[in-house]
């Protein structure tokens, strides 16, 4: 029971307070958290913050602001070690708690405050935190400081968690009976960090599209600019990303028994560009290289795969002649750690296990597929990817799957589950069902201890709302021909 209903129920000898007195009373009890000692950090502010009252900094205010209940608003400051600088903030639901906490991700090269995914949180119930990651902006520069690149790498989300661990065990005087992690792209790199290097952190860890490779995945995502650069007057346009999404709809939407514009399984199709009229034998080529994914050129390795059939329509901001800046900062300042390097020059045939190794010791990585100890601490991991990703191959969430049962055996089938989205882009977005409570989902996951078979997900288009379940993999949806093929109710996972 949190500390400050002793103040606003009763006073003196037990006459009931007024709403203004109650609201003084939570704002006393929030405020006096700006006393709470922390081992490697301070708190700034601590501040009671009305119902629908308050304006995110840095993003523009929606109605999931407007629509949130009063709460408490805990910014502070950590430093585990010198040079550290790492901000975080810690909101506590005021009424209506759910005796659970989750630490939300970042995207990108992080480097702010995760205002909507806090707001999302503590809408739901949750106590929540959301941390900068020990730097401000998206400029790279931060990278070559190895403090700061631990602090982005891993360290934040851990000392992050841990502090508002005891926020929330002083304000309410109990200690949450959960923690979760709710993260995606980048926030799903920091996912299964925790699962990998703090499994004791949190109690179940929801990981989409996971940039959990950061040798391989960046030295795929160049080289689709490698292969534009490297064709002669190759410059394809949105409207050939279209022709050739036409044919691959054409070609692979009905294997799934429904023509609904949506490839369940991508895996499945064997669409080929060289059937697409207008296309030169050099853009088949490069077309095809582009679905392959990197490879080693001389021993002939799947460096890390492409994108699946489907995701076309999304492939304007890589595949491009300008390298995408999150790989290419990447590549320059953690992987090869020159400050001169140019992606045109990068040898795919190199020792890929060198460049791993050099990056794993930096604490940038979390490919390490033996999370048993997480699992054996009763936690639960969801992972979730979707198949029109541009960004980030769906098909490196599904190895990464494959290769934690592999590794840890039959005790991780009711641990970790996988969920692919058909038609859904980077984490969400594109013409699938990509609207569903990820943290309803491992909630109800670790509170019965019993797996997800099927996620209900919606899809809102002119105000029309249509569902679809998402199924664990390898399972997928097959519409049962009766019924409303806009109604989740239609369709079976098999």
């Amino acid at each position: 029971m949190p500390k400050f209903l002793i103040n606003y129920i009763l006073l003196g000898v037990g006459i009931l307070l007024s709403p203004l007195s109650a609201a003084q009373a939570q704002s006393s009890a929030c405020e006096a958290l700006i006393s709470l000692g922390l081992a490697d950090g301070v708190i700034n502010s601590a501040e009671y913050v009305d119902a629908g009252s308050f304006n995110p900094p840095t993003t523009r205010e929606t109605d999931a602001y407007s629509a949130l209940g009063a709460f408490c608003r805990i910014s502070a400051v950590l430093s585990p070690v010198e040079g550290s600088n790492i901000k975080i903030e810690v909101w506590l639901p005021v009424e209506a708690w759910n005796n659970k906490l989750v630490a939300v991700g970042n995207g990108g090269l992080a480097g702010s405050i995760s205002y909507n995914a806090l707001a999302g949180a503590v809408a739901e119930g949750f106590a929540a935190v959301s941390t900068n990651t020990g730097h401000e902006g998206q400029d790279p520069d931060f990278l070559t400081d190895r403090v700061l690149l631990a602090d982005f790498a891993y360290r934040a989300i851990h000392e992050m968690t841990v502090t508002a661990k005891s926020v929330v065990t002083n304000y309410y005087s109990v200690n949450p009976r959960f923690t979760y992690f709710n993260g995606c792209s980048t926030g799903g790199r920091q996912a299964l960090t925790a699962a990998q290097r703090y499994p004791d952190d949190f109690d179940g860890i929801v990981a989409g599209a996971p940039a959990n490779s950061t040798v391989r995945m960046t030295m795929q995502q160049l080289w689709n600019s490698r292969v534009v650069n490297s064709m002669r007057d190759m410059d394809l346009s949105s409207e050939d990303f279209a022709k050739l999404n036409d044919y691959v709809l054409s070609s692979c939407d009905s294997l799934d028994g429904l023509e609904d514009g949506l490839i369940e399984n991508p895996a499945m199709c064997m669409a080929d560009p060289a059937n697409v009229p207008g296309f030169s034998q050099e853009e088949i080529e490069a077309l095809r290289l582009i679905y392959q994914g990197a490879v080693n050129p001389v021993s002939g390795e799947l460096i890390y795969p492409g994108f699946a059939k489907g995701s076309e329509l999304a492939w304007t901001a890589m595949v491009r002649k300008e390298p995408f800046s999150y790989s290419n900062d990447m590549q320059t300042f953690v992987v090869n750690q020159d400050p001169a390097w140019d992606f045109m020059a990068l040898d795919y045939s190199r020792d890929l296990s060198i460049l791993d190794d050099r990056v794993n010791a930096l604490g940038m990585q979390a490919i390490n597929p033996d999370i048993s100890e997480f699992i054996n601490n009763g936690g639960k991991l969801l992972l979730y990817h979707g198949w029109n990703d541009p960004l980030i191959s769906p098909f490196n969430t599904i190895n990464y799957y494959k290769e934690v049962l592999s590794t840890i055996g039959s005790e991780a089938q009711d641990a970790i589950s996988l969920f692919m989205m058909p038609g859904v882009n980077h984490c969400a977005g594109g013409i699938g069902f990509d609207t569903w409570s990820k943290l309803q989902v491992i909630d109800d996951w670790r509170e019965s201890g019993q797996s997800p078979g099927r996620i209900n997900a919606a899809h809102l288009e002119d105000g029309i709302e249509t569902t679809r379940p998402l199924c664990a993999y390898p399972q997928v949806a097959v519409y049962t021909s009766r019924g409303d093929a806009g109604d989740a109710a239609s369709f079976e996972c098999r």
